[in-house]
């Protein structure tokens, strides 16, 4: 995802902001993790699906901003089923969310509203 619908278009950023970018934004991160527990794993003993868990950033110059780009956010992923080749993908779903915050670590004030997304798969 580059960008999301909408007017302007959402600016998104794989895990870094580069030098000079003004909000609105989303920065999005990436992580997978073990979804089964040990009982659940099938009798030989390999994993069958995958979590991909995206962490979305969304930034904006205030609360507000930052609020809107997390329902522009959400609106891009929310329920959406990717195609991935030899996989069957579960739909997106929210996990967690954060209120907006301040952020002073690009050495201007901005707030940040963090949501966490889940992508399940499995073999096709």
């Amino acid at each position: 995802m580059r960008s999301a619908s909408g007017s302007p278009s959402l600016v998104v950023h794989d895990g870094e902001v580069p030098d000079g970018a003004v909000p609105p934004y989303v920065v999005v991160y990436f992580d997978d993790t073990d979804p089964e527990l040990p009982d659940s794993r099938p009798l030989d003993g390999q994993p069958k699906r995958f979590v991909l868990h995206i962490y979305a950033h969304c930034v904006g110059g205030h609360a507000i901003a930052a609020r809107a780009v997390s329902q522009r956010v959400r609106g891009a992923l929310l329920g959406m089923r990717p195609t991935v080749t030899g996989r069957q993908c579960f739909p997106i779903r929210r996990e967690d969310g954060q209120p907006p915050r301040p952020d002073e670590t690009t050495g201007r004030m901005v707030m940040d509203k963090i949501d966490l997304y889940r992508l399940e798969s499995e073999p096709a």
